[in-house]
């Protein structure tokens, strides 16, 4: 695949120290003014100020100069506006507003990790021990960014822009509601649902397994209960365990563990799902701010002013 990850996220808040802050706790080291790195990735956060919260720009992994001009060309086809200078090439989705920006970056290597012990009916390859997870006491912090969701007021047209336009593929779909789009192994890096208005939905960042996601929702609730959204819980589309949490602006972070990975185009079968299952295998009742965020109304009227 000629892009291979998401790259950054570029923030706007109206709001930006108490969302900095935020970011701080939920385990993103600062690198500058308001600017957030993960352990693997590198600089993945930006917070700019905003009159209302939103996504301003998404940057994408491409592998070399060649992939940049072709996606030119695919853009081109499609016949969205579009500019390549200096090695970078930047885009406007249509239904989302979101500024992307393509640029050559080195993938995300990571060496091989001891595969967790955990013991089950009729193995015990763990003995006279306690489990590793139940002994860690530092603060969990997330790997890399993963994947975005954002409302879109064309679904359809971002579509096309992320597949068609940016050379996407399609992983998993709920007709008219969602779209699971990756540019890299990962099952998905955006998400594409209907909205009255653009909004960002949810971030979503990746721990190392489902005792981080848990200790990491933990500590970010201690003293905060505000901040909670929805988890445990784990998806079906995806397979991954989930806890979404809220930053001070109102957008969603998530802490994210084992999620399908595609590697093979022949092997794996997009689905499209009518069902729940949509939604989670199992976990709490899904809370209607998760469907319908609080601030909606107040982010369409936003929207009209401005």
């Amino acid at each position: 695949m000629a892009l291979h990850r998401l790259t950054t996220v570029t923030i706007g808040v109206p709001n930006v120290a108490e969302t900095a802050a935020y970011y701080r706790d939920f385990g993103l080291a600062p690198v500058g003014e308001n600017r957030f790195a993960t352990v693997d990735g590198g600089e993945q956060l930006r917070l700019v100020h905003a009159p209302t919260r939103r996504l301003v720009e998404l940057g994408i992994g491409a592998a070399d100069p060649d992939d940049l001009d072709r996606t030119a060309a695919s853009l081109a086809r499609l016949g969205r506006p579009h500019g390549l200078a200096g090695g970078v090439l930047t885009a406007d989705d249509p239904g989302t507003g979101v500024r992307v920006r393509l640029a050559v970056a080195d993938p995300i290597e990571r060496a091989a990790e001891p595969t967790p012990v955990y013991n089950g009916p009729g193995r015990t390859p763990r003995v006279d021990a306690r489990a590793a997870a139940v002994e860690r006491t530092g603060p969990v912090r997330p790997r890399k960014l993963g994947h975005i969701v954002l409302g879109s007021t064309d679904q359809e047209a971002s579509r096309r822009f992320f597949t068609d336009g940016l050379g996407f593929k399609v992983s998993d779909e709920v007709p008219g509601i969602a779209a699971f789009l990756r540019c890299s192994t990962d099952h998905h890096n955006v998400l594409v649902q209907p909205a009255p208005v653009p909004y960002l939905h949810h971030s979503s960042w990746e721990v190392d397994d489902v005792d981080e996601v848990g200790r990491g929702a933990h500590r970010m609730l201690d003293g905060h209960p505000e901040r909670h959204v929805w988890g445990l819980g784990r998806h079906h589309i995806g397979s991954n365990f989930f806890w979404y949490l809220k930053d001070p602006a109102g957008n969603f972070s998530e802490y994210y563990s084992d999620l399908d990975c595609v590697v093979d185009e022949a092997v794996w079968k997009p689905e499209v799902f009518t069902d729940m299952r949509a939604l989670y295998d199992w976990g709490p009742p899904v809370p209607p701010s998760f469907l319908e965020p609080d601030d909606l109304a107040a982010l369409m009227t936003g929207a009209h002013s401005a």
